[in-house]
């Protein structure tokens, strides 16, 4: 059988607005032109304005749904992670890497929701840290995560140190920098640092994060270089927050659907993105 389409593999958890998490991985990798698969790893009952409960996935039941994906016969083409919530959903990611392990790794280090919400203790970070940044191709933190994984004081610092941990590439978001426009950072390692930058968009949106590092995963999945997945993904992503709505009284949601309905070419020229994520 004929393979048409990239298959992009996404860890995340739920959510009920489907702003955020595995709904809007799936959202965004449809949207792009890829088929998502996906493997839950918690539940959250959260809506624009925050998480009230979030429960991750038992062991048997993360193992089970990646078993039949292999099973299947199915390969994919990229792989992204966002909430991961356990170091159960962190060893189904190792495993998927160790099988193929030539896939892009996209990994979205989610610590906490927008409004602080923690996902996860510190024994999950250490794993981040120890286990999964070693064979990440390429890792997608704002800068409060950054800061919380490495200790750094500076944005070069932070990139630097990511990569010193067995990351490939880092796209350091800038969000949440005093800055006019927003400035967001690659860095690879061996390589100069490339910055994107773009307009400030006046609002609070839900699942950017999880917009851009799905982008991300289609553009690798489909082969392009980490310097052309991430800067198609930031331009994608700001249009998709450019073009947000409001579903509830909280954050707004990114139009991820926005290039099936404004083909009328009156979109915003400027590329690049905004982030005020909430995962």
């Amino acid at each position: 059988m004929t393979q048409i389409v990239p298959l992009v593999l996404t860890f995340s958890a739920s959510d009920p607005t489907a702003g955020a998490g595995l709904q809007a991985d799936a959202l965004t990798i449809a949207a792009l032109g890829a088929h998502p698969l996906t493997v839950l790893t918690g539940l959250t009952a959260q809506n624009t304005v925050g998480v009230k409960r979030f429960e991750p996935c038992s062991v048997d039941w993360i193992d089970d749904q990646l078993q039949v994906l292999l099973d299947d016969g199915i390969a994919p083409s990229a792989i992204k992670t966002g909430v991961l919530g356990s170091t159960a959903a962190v060893a189904a990611v190792l495993k998927v890497k160790s099988l193929w392990p030539a896939v892009p790794l996209v990994v979205d280090p989610v610590r906490a929701s927008g409004r602080g919400d923690t996902f996860g203790g510190q024994s999950l970070f250490d794993s981040f840290r120890n286990e999964l940044f070693p064979v990440v191709d390429l890792l997608t933190p704002n800068w409060p995560e950054a800061q919380a994984f490495t200790g750094a004081s500076t944005v070069d610092e932070a990139g630097a140190r990511l990569l010193q941990m067995g990351c490939k590439a880092v796209l350091l978001k800038g969000e949440h920098l005093d800055s006019g426009d927003v400035v967001n950072r690659l860095y690879v390692a061996g390589n100069k640092v490339v910055e994107f930058s773009c307009e400030r968009l006046p609002g609070q949106y839900h699942g950017s994060g999880c917009t851009l590092a799905s982008a991300c995963a289609v553009g690798l999945g489909q082969g392009l270089s980490v310097n052309e997945a991430v800067e198609l993904a930031l331009e994608y992503t700001w249009q998709a927050l450019n073009y947000g709505f409001a579903v509830g009284q909280g954050q707004l949601i990114p139009d991820r659907m926005h290039l099936m309905q404004h083909l009328d070419g009156d979109s915003n020229e400027d590329d690049g993105e905004e982030f005020n994520d909430d995962e």
